[in-house]
């Protein structure tokens, strides 16, 4: 394991309270998770590869319809967590514990899919995690991204919002690149960092993937009913979604 930034800041998370946060948080299970199973479709006898797998929420799921998964993650704990409760759901899941710029026990050309879900803008080596996600995929294999939005979410950024209203104020897009915050709820600092929306275009051109599809969906009613938050974002996107081809 490469004990960069991204590694050292995952491994002290608290595993309780982030499984915690993962599996409530309003924007994930009403939005982002629903929306991104459904972009993915029929997904049976796929192979994929969950980067940044993180408790294994996703690996889980695409494992219950039939794909062939592989989840990984730089966090030991989270990787043991998945693991047993892949054990506990009679799931067949691979497990490693990996760098997402070092996934150096997977063959080349493996995967159909690569699902980096809201985990790419945290990696310290973008070029390197995506040189080798183009390694791992197949010829015309596809990467499905979520990250938050470079445009609405930083830290000079500021979210004012009550069941009614919303808007957001953006003091500085291209500055600063990395901070240390907090996710409410959990006690213990996040590292995070800010590219813009052209430094994701650029990297994902230089490592040989074509841009397919570019989505910043409108909630449904239902979504919206059960999260005054997820409500929000009918007005504001507060996430990016993307879709890549090798």
């Amino acid at each position: 394991m490469i004990k960069d930034s991204s590694t050292e800041c995952w491994n002290q998370v608290n595993i309780d309270e982030w499984i915690e946060k993962a599996q409530t948080n309003d924007f994930r299970i009403y939005y982002i998770m629903p929306y991104t199973l459904e972009k993915l479709g029929d997904v049976k006898d796929k192979y994929i590869l969950d980067l940044g797998c993180g408790e294994g929420g996703y690996s889980r799921a695409l494992s219950h319809k039939g794909a062939i998964v592989t989840s990984a993650d730089c966090s030991e704990v989270f990787i043991e967590y998945a693991k047993n409760k892949a054990k506990e759901e009679g799931l067949r899941i691979e497990h490693y514990v990996l760098n997402s710029n070092t996934l150096n026990v997977i063959d080349d050309n493996y995967y159909d899919i690569v699902l980096c879900s809201m985990m790419l803008m945290d990696v310290e080596d973008l070029d390197g995690t995506l040189k080798e996600i183009h390694r791992v995929l197949k010829q015309n294999g596809k990467v499905f991204i979520s990250i938050l939005h470079p445009c609405f979410k930083g830290k000079k950024t500021k979210w004012m919002a009550d069941n009614e209203n919303i808007e957001v104020l953006v003091s500085d897009y291209h500055n600063p690149k990395e901070w240390i915050g907090e996710i409410k709820g959990m006690n213990d600092p996040i590292l995070y960092r800010h590219r813009t929306l052209s430094d994701y275009i650029k990297a994902f051109v230089k490592n040989g993937f074509k841009l397919i599809d570019m989505n910043e969906p409108i909630p449904t009613e239902e979504h919206s009913q059960m999260s005054s938050r997820v409500a929000w974002l009918k007005k504001i996107p507060m996430y990016l979604f993307i879709e890549l081809e090798k």
